[in-house]
């Protein structure tokens, strides 16, 4: 028999990094890669990089204050209560100046094991672009160059 995940609020396997902290609400280990479910407080002056996938599909539902989301040729703000889907292959890049709490989801991709590995490196392998470059683009997450 199947068995059933339930997480309460303020647990889940979680990373608390310099801009985000993140728990793990579906992890992709229980749904063979297919999709994972994270909940993000975004700290004041969160910066995600421009970056696209070649799989992976994200859904960003904001749950609190605001996100602003630039693509090629469009930016969005999203605002509480809102969500956006952004498909492969669509370059994006966020910002989050004052702060605030999302969910994501990643279909087709293992976002927390990817977190899960940033957990356990040193400021030496941040440091290194080429090991981070590998380590992104092993779990479909591509910088632009």
């Amino acid at each position: 028999m199947d068995t059933i995940n339930y997480i309460r609020k303020g647990e889940g396997e979680n990373y608390n990094y310099s801009q985000d902290h993140c728990f793990i609400k579906l992890s992709s280990r229980d749904t063979n890669g297919e999709l994972c479910i994270i909940e993000d407080t975004l700290k004041p002056g969160f910066h995600l990089k421009r970056h696209h996938h070649k799989l992976m599909t994200e859904v960003f539902y904001m749950l609190e204050g605001e996100m602003e989301l630039i693509f090629d040729d469009q930016t969005v703000i999203l605002k509480a209560g809102d969500t956006i889907t952004v498909p492969s292959s669509v370059w994006h890049e966020a910002k989050c100046i004052n702060g605030g709490k999302m969910l994501t989801i990643f279909k087709n991709g293992e976002f927390d094991v990817f977190l899960e590995g940033l957990s356990t490196m040193t400021e030496a392998d941040f440091s290194d672009g080429e090991l981070m470059r590998e380590y992104s683009e092993r779990f479909d997450i591509y910088e632009q160059k």
